[in-house]
């Protein structure tokens, strides 16, 4: 086994440490998620906690790692009479994006629970994480289903199987540490908030501190066992904090007053529900048990939020995490103690709550504030060329005047809930929730030889398949005889997640600022829509004289929406320009992820400048999508009186529908736009 990097020989990163040590302290926290780009010691951090993990006794045997002391009286493997303890190290249990449902949860043995009537189970992740940490890297890139299953798991204590009427239950109790990387996607909020506590994580700016970063790297490649031994006392004096802490939470008092602090600011800042209270209570706790003390102050509280609520504060995928700090001071100057005696002690509610640098201190972190994300800035006028010009208003088609030149991006305007718009046909991509596609959640539809492992029984087609051949078996009682051959799979059908590709028109006869609003509006409800059913997402802008990958395909639904408010306008309108760069992303992804379908957006009123023949070319290009099936739809973004009608000329073309911007959205009286026509079809 090699040595792990030792958790005190991690440079900075005050805020994670908080975070990790805060959980070994009182698991009850309910857990971190850790946010950062890559390259931030997220995962460094996690597997070196293992080793400052106070060793737990289980009883012998047991693959469920039952206490001896109070043993689960409903242990797989039990009952644990009397048995004696015998003491191993906590276990650090990773759980690999691809994994299934099975690896996760366990699984049962289909054939002898039904020939035999035996509970053969074979435990999961779950049951190797009980009483340790369970870590999931990428977990926002791990499928929703299995996200909920940890995460009930991790609320309850305990994990179900439920199988054709056999029935698994065991203890789950472990410390989840969920690291992600906000740039690929983020996770639901009504997910974020089953988290305790969320720590932001950046690299340092600081020469002297990165460099240290470097050297500690460097000696530790060369050397784990020589780089842990010289770290070993600071190693052993965090574990015995840690312990201490243990032993001292249960001694420390929250006072009423510092109760109405806790409930105050989850009013103030308007989280739902009454988890982040609880969870605000039991940090303030810990922090107190960590630094020693038997009784919980303001700056516990102040430190709680920080870590607590930045991203309860979540609403959609468009917020950026983060708390207002001047907001959370106030809240806690009017809960607090009005006789003024607390503020001799504490005249700043801004000092770090550790100074003597034992790990909670907030360094450079910002005291668990998150630093906003590149794509929260607000972009740089004009982003990407020279100085822009103004163009007037009111005169978005008037050649020689907006066509010709750039203009400074717009606000988008209201996002609104959106028709649905789908792939036909069945795919077979990953589970989301646009598409219909055969998945392995869902309505049963049929029954198949399975093709290794037995995952989803279809009991009626299997009990079919064995009952013509029980006399020849030798059957004599009431059991049924079933062997191998007889099992069958069932075949379900669900959802799936689509690649959605926006190819948004930015020229000068999209310019005008009302219009471009409402255009940016649409697509930025089309993006909220495209994050709600688990879509990756890609973004083209055509405008000038090319076009443009404006965002590569993603799951981050909020880079690109940061793209689009930054997105100038201006120029002439090369259509065809933006369907072919739009065939070259395609072209790619579906070497990269074949199984996951696309779908074509394009944004525009169908007008197209700008070279020889542009109208004639624009046609060619959108019959080459047709002709590889790619399915499309025209959002038709004309307006006024006289409408020329190119919007539907291109959607024909493309073999897809047109709609308008009116009709796009789900409360319009036009009808619900179900299936988006794919070429072939129209034909």
């Amino acid at each position: 086994m090699s040595t792990p990097y030792p958790f005190t020989a991690i440079v900075g990163q005050d805020d994670l440490r908080l975070g990790l040590l805060l959980n070994a302290v009182s698991p009850a926290v309910g857990g971190v998620l850790v946010r950062g780009e890559k390259g931030t010691a997220k995962s460094t951090a996690v597997r070196a906690l293992a080793a400052l993990m106070p060793e737990v006794s289980v009883v012998p045997g047991c693959r469920f790692s039952c206490d001896p002391v109070s043993p689960d009286p409903a242990c797989p493997d039990g009952p644990h009479a009397d048995a004696a303890g015998v003491s191993r190290p906590a276990r650090t249990v990773e759980l690999p994006v691809g994994a299934s449902e099975d690896r996760l949860v366990g699984a049962l043995d289909i054939e002898r629970a039904l020939s035999e009537g035996v509970k053969a189970f074979e435990p999961g992740l779950l049951a190797d994480a009980h009483r340790g940490i369970l870590y999931v890297d990428e977990v926002n890139l791990l499928h929703d289903h299995l996200v909920d299953l940890l995460l009930d798991a991790a609320a309850m204590g305990a994990s179900y199987v439920e199988r054709e009427g056999v029935s698994v239950r065991h203890a789950a109790r472990f410390l989840l540490v969920g690291t992600m990387n906000p740039e690929e996607g983020e996770l639901r909020p009504q997910l974020l908030d089953r988290f305790g506590l969320t720590v932001e994580v950046a690299a340092s700016r600081d020469t002297d501190e990165r460099v240290e970063v470097v050297r500690r790297r460097l000696a530790y490649d060369d050397d784990p066992e020589g780089f842990a031994a010289r770290w070993a006392e600071e190693e052993s004096a965090l574990r015995e904090r840690i312990a201490g802490a243990r032993a001292l939470l249960p001694r420390v008092v929250l006072g009423d007053g510092v109760l109405r602090q806790i409930a105050a600011t989850c009013a103030a800042f308007e989280v739902d529900g009454m988890r982040a209270d609880i969870v605000m209570a039991r940090t303030a706790t810990a922090l107190a048990a960590w630094a020693g003390r038997e009784e919980v102050t303001a700056d516990d509280v102040r430190q709680a939020a920080l870590l607590a609520l930045p991203h309860r504060r979540r609403r959609n995928p468009f917020d950026a995490p983060g708390l207002d700090e001047d907001k959370l001071d106030q809240t806690l100057d009017e809960a607090g103690p009005q006789d003024g005696n607390d503020d001799d002690d504490q005249p700043d509610p801004d000092p770090d709550p550790d100074p003597d640098g034992g790990g909670n201190d907030d360094g450079g972190g910002g005291g668990g504030v998150p630093p906003q994300a590149d794509g929260d800035r607000t972009p740089p006028q004009g982003e990407g060329g020279d100085t822009p010009s103004q163009a007037p208003e009111g005169a978005p088609d008037a050649p020689g005047r907006s066509t010709g030149a750039e203009q400074q991006p717009v606000a988008s305007a209201e996002p609104f809930r959106t028709k649905m718009l789908s792939v036909p046909g069945l795919g077979e991509g990953a589970a989301g929730r646009r598409s219909r596609a055969r998945t392995a959640h869902g309505r049963t539809t049929g029954a198949v030889r399975p093709q290794g492992a037995l995952t989803k029984l279809h009991l009626a087609a299997t009990v079919q398949a064995a009952a013509p051949h029980q006399r020849a078996r030798g059957r004599s009682g009431r059991g049924l005889v079933v062997r191998r051959d007889d099992l069958r799979q069932a075949t379900r059908e669900g959802r799936e997640g689509n690649l959605v590709l926006f190819v948004v028109d930015a020229s000068g006869s999209m310019a005008a600022r009302q219009r471009m609003s409402a255009v940016k509006g649409a697509v930025l409800s089309l993006l909220l829509d495209a994050y709600q059913r688990r879509d990756k997402v890609g973004l083209v802008t055509f405008r000038g004289k090319e076009a443009e990958v404006a965002l590569p395909p993603t799951s981050s639904v909020d880079a690109a929406a940061a793209r689009l408010e930054s997105l100038p306008t201006g120029g002439r309108t090369p259509l065809a320009a933006g369907l072919l760069k739009a065939h070259d992303v395609l072209r790619v992804e579906r070497l990269r992820d074949p199984s996951r379908r696309p779908l074509l957006v394009v944004v525009t009123d169908g007008r197209a400048t700008g070279g020889p023949e542009p109208v004639a070319l624009a046609g060619r290009a959108g019959r080459l999508h047709r002709s590889e099936g790619t399915a499309s739809v025209v959002v038709d973004c004309e307006s006024g009186y006289v409408r020329l009608g190119l919007a539907g000329e291109l959607a024909r073309e493309l073999g897809g529908t047109a709609v308008t911007l009116d009709e796009l959205r789900a409360d319009s009286i036009a009808g619900l736009v179900k299936d988006v026509t794919a070429a072939g079809r129209a034909a």
